[in-house]
């Protein structure tokens, strides 16, 4: 209760003392230790930064002021353009508040958690961005220490900076080695947990763990008890899978050794195979935070080439469909170079075939059997967690379909046509590049100026729906822009909608559920991968909760009533998807068994 306390004290409008520059405190971005995050706005400049907010009741024991000072001193002395910026810090009477650089695209755990692993060229870009980062905080005499995906932090551009500075420390002398144990159990080296004194080398160990779980889809020595995870890592015990390209398991071998003084230095790693043999992009497109990158609309044939090399794959992760003959013509060589790069980077499909829908039955069944709005705490923080922020969802809709279909706009200003004859086409924002879905679900890109003739109709109809949504429809959510990269998106579609007499329902290709009511205008936004629920108001207020946090402190009459609607209407699709599909509508029966 006294933490709640604390947090119904927070001044709307805070003032350093010593600057006098004063901030005026925005939305709650999440929480963790003894801090809570909010966006904190300069009202001079306009500026708008994370602050993190620490109760001063929280540092009673000398040892965790200490240790905030510690954090602060070491993190302030530190400007790398792959690390988070700490602008200033102050205190009052009542908190401590750190201003740092503010990293709207969250971190790569989030992106994790959607993608489940990345493709090789996306490795490649934020291991080459986190080394630079190591490469700069070694050469200062910093050992971070708890590099982990959920402190690699991304900013708009989708470039990687490294935060959360609360277990680094710096070495004072050539040779020195710390002795704490601490760190994160999954990225933890074995010479902490054997206390033989560390160094430097920790964060290499970390590195491996990240890499190996960027691309595999979990950390190389999670098991379900902390004490068997302890004894893969001191016994270097874990599995690299015979399909992962050669030189990334090189590398993650030499940055998993056993022996510290066997590792690479971050000069060494950015030199390694892994990171100069292959493409990297200059930038990675934000629809990559949900969504595989289309990169060979984005190599020469030279890149594809440099890639899809002989050295960096094993035999049998070479696709049987490329021809081993020399081909002779430019079209054809980039027509096949593309297919290849297709085949190499297409990472293990995490899309079940009922998009999620299942697994979105059985949340929202258990959380709607606690009664949450029983046991509501009063407090709506309780149960947010900003971080599972949605960033696809349907903005704008308008439904033709006596006579076209379904035209719709997502939150990135995508425009997308569900057409009557089960066809979709979609513009993306960049308002030039195309993807076509026909009947079968194959996708096809193409451009605005480079397409089939066949397709200028249904492109007349997309500029139609396009025009009537941005000249007569309100916006739901914030308007995303632009930016260079963006040529490579690739964006989930509408795989199936239907209304009712009290809003008209959604479902994207990602698995995102979406319900919009008509009465009060409001709506709701369920995301399995993350196991998240947003509600946009009345007032386009964007408030997004866990379905385990919701579980655990309830939530308010309102959200409660919306997710037992919605569980309905995801059972509505799923009962329909199965029968479209003539798959066994197990999930279904048991939930009707339990009700």
């Amino acid at each position: 209760m006294g933490d709640r306390t604390k947090h119904e004290e927070l001044k709307q409008m805070i003032t350093n003392p010593k600057s006098q520059v004063t901030y005026r405190r925005g939305c709650f971005l999440g929480k963790g230790g003894f801090a809570r995050c909010y966006e904190f706005k300069n009202t001079t400049t306009g500026d708008t930064f994370a602050g993190k907010v620490v109760s001063k009741t929280m540092l009673m024991k000398p040892h965790h002021k200490e240790k905030m000072f510690q954090e602060i001193q070491i993190h302030s002395s530190l400007s790398h353009h792959y690390i988070v910026s700490l602008h200033s810090y102050f205190e009052d009477e009542s908190n401590m508040y750190i201003i740092l650089e503010l990293c709207r695209k969250r971190s790569l755990m989030e992106m994790h958690k959607r993608r489940k692993t990345l493709t090789i060229p996306e490795v490649r870009y934020f291991m080459r961005q986190i080394v630079l980062a190591c490469k700069y905080m070694h050469d200062n005499k910093v050992i971070h220490r708890d590099l982990k995906l959920g402190n690699l932090f991304i900013n708009d551009d989708m470039e990687i900076k490294v935060g959360d500075f609360g277990l680094a420390t710096r070495i004072s002398h050539d040779g020195e080695r710390k002795k704490t144990l601490c760190g994160t159990p999954n990225y933890i080296a074995p010479e902490i947990l054997t206390k033989k004194g560390h160094s430097y080398e920790v964060d290499v160990w970390s590195l491996g763990c990240i890499m190996y779980t960027l691309l595999v889809g979990s950390p190389p020595f999670e098991t379900s008890t902390l004490k068997n995870t302890y004894t893969k890592i001191k016994k270097c015990e874990y599995y690299l899978p015979p399909r992962l390209d050669r030189c990334a398991r090189q590398l993650i071998q030499k940055l998993l050794h056993p022996d510290p003084d066997m590792r690479p230095s971050s000069d060494a790693i950015l030199e390694d195979d892994f990171l100069i043999s292959g493409y990297i992009p200059s930038r990675l497109p934000t629809s990559c935070l949900t969504m595989q990158p289309r990169f060979s609309h984005n190599m020469s044939i030279c890149e594809v080439s440099k890639i899809g090399r002989a050295p960096l794959t094993d035999n049998v992760n070479i696709p049987k469909a490329i021809p081993e003959k020399p081909i002779k013509t430019a079209a054809t060589e980039m027509e096949i170079a593309a297919a290849k790069i297709d085949d190499i980077f297409k990472n293990q499909s995490c899309m079940p075939k009922d998009y999620h829908l299942s697994d979105l039955i059985r949340m929202l069944e258990s959380v709607i059997q606690c009664g949450p709005e029983t046991h509501f705490s009063g407090q709506p923080e309780d149960a947010q967690d900003p971080s599972a922020v949605p960033f696809v969802w349907i903005s704008k809709w308008v439904d033709y379909t006596d006579k076209y279909g379904i035209g719709y706009q997502l939150c990135d200003n995508s425009i997308g046509v569900y057409f009557n004859d089960s066809t979709h086409l979609v513009l993306l924002s960049d308002g030039d590049s195309l993807q076509y879905i026909d009947r079968n679900n194959d996708e096809k890109y193409y451009t605005m100026q480079n397409h089939p003739a066949e397709m200028n109709k249904k492109i007349t109809l997309l500029n139609y729906f396009n025009t009537y949504m941005t000249d007569n429809l309100v916006k739901a959510g914030e308007t995303a822009k632009p930016r260079e990269g963006d040529e490579m998106a690739h964006v989930p579609h509408l795989r199936a909608w239907f209304r009712t007499k009290s809003a008209i329902i959604f479902h994207l290709t990602n698995g995102t559920f979406q319900a919009n009511f008509f009465k009060d205008h409001t709506k709701i936004i369920l995301c399995p991968l993350m196991g998240a629920v947003s509600l946009i108001d009345e007032e386009r207020n964007f408030t997004v909760y866990t379905l385990q946090l919701i579980e655990k402190y309830g939530c308010s009459p309102q959200l409660a009533t919306r997710l037992r609607y919605s569980k309905g209407m995801v059972e509505k699709l799923y009962k329909d998807l199965m029968a479209e599909e003539n798959m066994p509508n197990e999930i279904l029966r048991a939930s009707e068994r339990k009700n």
